[in-house]
């Protein structure tokens, strides 16, 4: 079965997820261009225990008639296995968030690295970014990290629990992109912050299931600039941290805006307007609708 032409049905498989915004965006640009918006979110803890399986959930959305599927922490690497096609961008930095079902087939996309550094350049004009520290090599930090190295980041050093992760990706964005050397690091501490221009977390670390700060904040300085790409609490305990100190921040809506306006371009075949999509972001809390509990 597959949905008519004029419905977009399409979801959101993650863990803690039930106050995701991505629902409220999809819907309303559906709403502007006349079409019927059905966006349903997935949240696999909410799940019986026999239920939690990421193949059997892909697949009954398919049999149901979705036309894909966004796909968030901590499933982006997970999914690729059940995946016929993966888009340029997808297989190069080993991540999907997107999945697009198409003449039966299931086609991975990565609309995360397009996410955030459109956010960056539209929102951090000027900053210095000679040497960055990327915190979290999962399925976001892989995106994030060829997003900064697009971004024109000379120097990345990488952190995260597991070190052979992190080490992973050191190499893997040094082969896909040019001018950028990047160096893992096994602790934050002084040493590896002196010459920081930049932070960014890219770990769940912050999320309202996952509360705490992913960086010291005594080892923040004024001229440093921070960027989260958690969006629940839009203000994270690092991003007010920061803000204190007079860093210059940047919160996880524009990552979360942009990723959409590409997914739902990729679902729909029509063009996004960001405008209406970040508005659609930002009315979720002053107009709640039965999704935020969901």
């Amino acid at each position: 079965m597959k949905a008519a032409s004029n419905i977009v049905l399409a979801g959101l498989i993650g863990r803690g997820i039930a106050r995701s915004r991505t629902p409220e965006m999809h819907m309303a640009e559906a709403a502007a261009q006349s079409l019927r918006g059905v966006y349903r979110i997935i949240d696999v803890d909410t799940l019986p225990v026999d239920e939690q399986n990421l193949e059997l959930i892909v697949h009954a959305a398919e049999m149901t008639g979705f036309n894909g599927l966004n796909v968030t922490f901590p499933f982006k690497m997970d999914v690729i296995p059940l995946l016929d096609e993966l888009s340029p961008n997808a297989a190069a930095v080993g991540s999907v968030n997107t999945i697009v079902f198409r003449n039966g087939k299931r086609i991975g996309h990565n609309t995360d690295l397009w996410g955030f550094a459109e956010s960056f350049r539209q929102n951090m004009t000027g900053v210095s970014v000679e040497t960055v520290l990327l915190i979290g090599a999962g399925g976001a930090g892989v995106a994030v990290a060829h997003a900064l190295a697009d971004c024109g980041v000379r120097h990345l050093k990488l952190f995260d629990l597991d070190t052979s992760r992190a080490q992973k990706l050191a190499g893997q964005v040094e082969a896909n992109r040019a001018g950028i050397t990047v160096t893992p690091v096994t602790v934050i501490d002084n040493t590896a912050c002196a010459d920081l221009s930049g932070i960014v977390n890219a770990s769940p670390v912050g999320m309202a299931k996952t509360p705490g700060t992913p960086f010291p904040l005594a080892l923040l300085r004024p001229d440093m600039w921070v960027a989260d790409i958690v969006y629940f609490p839009l203000e994270t305990e690092l991003l007010a941290g920061a803000r204190k100190l007079g860093c210059r921040v940047l919160p996880g809506s524009g990552m979360a805006v942009f990723q959409a306006v590409r997914a739902f371009e990729l679902f729909t075949g029509r063009h996004a307007d960001p405008q209406r999509m970040k508005a659609a972001f930002d009315a979720f809390d002053e107009i709640p609708r039965e999704t935020a509990d969901a």
